[in-house]
């Protein structure tokens, strides 16, 4: 695969920009369980991927797209209602820009890296 180390590099860096979220946005009144989910998909799924894409494998590319795709869907579905003026946080304006721009380079080199694997 010719873009693994910047699918790899992303993938690590949405899973920082997800630590991030989830200890500087999420309310702290979530249930446990919702707390642990959020960890397991903003967090463990990046990096698992990040380590199947450094293995040299060809699906964690094309999972890579599709969690990005999703990722991009839900950073634009969180951006709407702040940048609408629902709500008042500049921090989760700047997690969901930076979020969303990962993403889109996820889905960009991640099918990249698919394409070029074939």
């Amino acid at each position: 695969m010719r873009h693994r180390a910047i699918v790899a590099v992303t993938l690590l860096s949405v899973s920082v920009i997800g630590v991030s979220t989830i200890g500087l946005a999420f309310s702290s009144e979530l249930p446990p369980t919702t707390y642990v989910l959020w960890w397991l998909y903003l967090v463990l799924v990046p990096v698992v991927l990040a380590c199947f894409v450094m293995l040299g494998w060809t699906w964690p590319a094309m999972a890579s797209v599709v969690y990005g795709t999703i990722g991009l869907a839900l950073d634009l579905s969180t951006l709407a209602p702040l940048v609408g003026g629902l709500h008042e946080s500049g921090l989760k304006v700047v997690l969901s820009l930076f979020s969303g721009c990962a993403n889109f380079l996820l889905i960009v080199f991640g099918g990249r890296a698919f394409w070029s694997a074939l």
